[in-house]
């Protein structure tokens, strides 16, 4: 009878678990971009449009510019 943690090290558990959780931070992040998106005041329907196919479309670079170029204005305001 043979184990199955035998053919597994607990190394590669370890790496298995940085990796899915790695990837459940960046779906976050991508939804939290999405979440910004869609609240901004100061944006157009197709600026919105445009954001998300980006955002789909090329993720990281998506992102990273999305991040980069959002103005002050964007940043949450209670209303």
């Amino acid at each position: 009878m043979s184990l199955v943690a035998d053919s597994y090290p607990f190394l590669d558990v370890m790496w298995s678990m940085f990796i899915f959780f790695a990837w459940l931070l960046w779906v976050a992040f991508l939804v939290f971009i999405l979440v910004d998106n869609f609240r901004r005041h100061d944006q157009s329907g197709w600026a919105k449009a445009g954001w998300t196919l980006l955002l789909i479309f090329l993720p990281l670079i998506g992102a990273l510019i999305y991040m980069v170029s959002r103005s002050p204005a964007s940043e949450a305001a209670v209303y």
